[in-house]
């Protein structure tokens, strides 16, 4: 039996009743409207006032907000689809799957390079200005991709010189692995990952502890900067558990087979929702700066709203008048 099709009989094996796929669905679906609006009131912030789009940190910030958009977005289609249309056609799997890699790859880098930043305007202030500037921030954010997409491409080249032009067009389950089954993508994919991390994880070490010392005895914002990366590595933390969901899967497949599906659902939430739920948290709210704006525009749409309403009531007056 070869992965793609021992994938379909674990998940034809554990298929929900229609009332429970009904349920996580809509909590999936509420999940993700209510994580993607939240970002969208920060893209929205920023956009608006110059004071965000000319400064390196919240170009960073903002965009991790946007990947965390076409994540989350993705990986709630590929959810519903699971449950609804249940096969789709490879080639079309591979365009989500592929987006879904290249935003999932991001994020660890991009929280390194925020890392960084800190580090930089708490250790080296007065050389702040002429490191971080918005056309070196920017070349970043290409690196970043340009990084992620040379990884995520490769398995499609991979697969390509491996399998048949046929393949693409059958019909498979939704997963990386039947979409990129070779063993050769797994290994890559599992070096790629392991090198991310440790470049990460030395990356947020060390600023997180140059910071600590600093911050003993500096300023406030150098103590905020280090709390900011140390949730930066918990956020981190949970990001991981992506790398190491299919030997979860496994685990729990063991553990608590009568209640597998239920198992994976927690995994998913606890995987995909929540590390993309503290962004807005770690700079919409904890940021003086980004909620003040933030809290002016939402005042502001409340207000135009009220004024709306007392516009549209006042004409609904006039008329039952006349």
């Amino acid at each position: 039996m070869n992965v793609s099709s021992a994938n379909v009989t674990v998940v034809l094996q554990y298929r929900d009743s229609f009332t429970k796929a009904v349920i996580k669905n809509m909590i999936v679906v509420a999940l993700g409207i209510s994580i993607n609006y939240i970002n969208a009131s920060l893209i929205h912030t920023f956009s608006k006032h110059q004071i965000f789009y000319r400064n390196p940190r919240y170009i960073l910030f903002i965009h991790l907000v946007v990947n965390d958009m076409i994540q989350v977005t993705l990986t709630v289609m590929l959810f519903v689809i699971s449950y609804t249309i249940y096969k789709i056609n490879v080639s079309v799997c591979c365009v989500f799957i592929l987006l879904v890699v290249f935003t999932t790859e991001n994020t660890p880098l991009n929280l390194a390079c925020m890392a960084v930043e800190c580090y930089i305007a708490i250790c080296i202030p007065l050389r702040h200005v002429q490191i971080c500037t918005i056309k070196r921030t920017l070349m970043l954010i290409g690196l970043i991709w340009t990084t992620t997409m040379f990884s995520g491409l490769s398995d499609l080249f991979i697969t390509l010189a491996t399998h048949p032009s046929g393949f693409f067009y059958s019909q498979v389950f939704c997963l990386t692995e039947n979409v990129f089954p070779h063993h050769i993508v797994t290994k890559k994919r599992d070096s790629t990952y392991l090198v991310f991390l440790v470049i990460v994880w030395i990356t947020i070490s060390y600023t997180y502890f140059k910071i600590l010392f600093t911050a003993k005895t500096a300023s406030k914002n150098a103590k905020k900067a280090r709390n900011t990366i140390f949730l930066h590595g918990f956020q981190l933390l949970l990001c991981m558990a992506s790398y190491v969901t299919p030997m979860l899967q496994d685990v729990l497949q063991q553990w608590f087979p009568k209640n597998f599906t239920d198992s994976l659902f927690a995994m998913y939430i606890a995987v995909q929702m929540l590390p993309r739920s503290i962004s807005p948290f770690i700079y919409g709210l904890r940021d003086n700066t980004f909620r003040k704006y933030l809290k002016r525009y939402l005042l502001c749409k409340v207000s135009t709203n009220a004024i709306t309403n007392q516009g549209d009531i006042g004409k609904t007056s006039v008329n039952h008048t006349v």
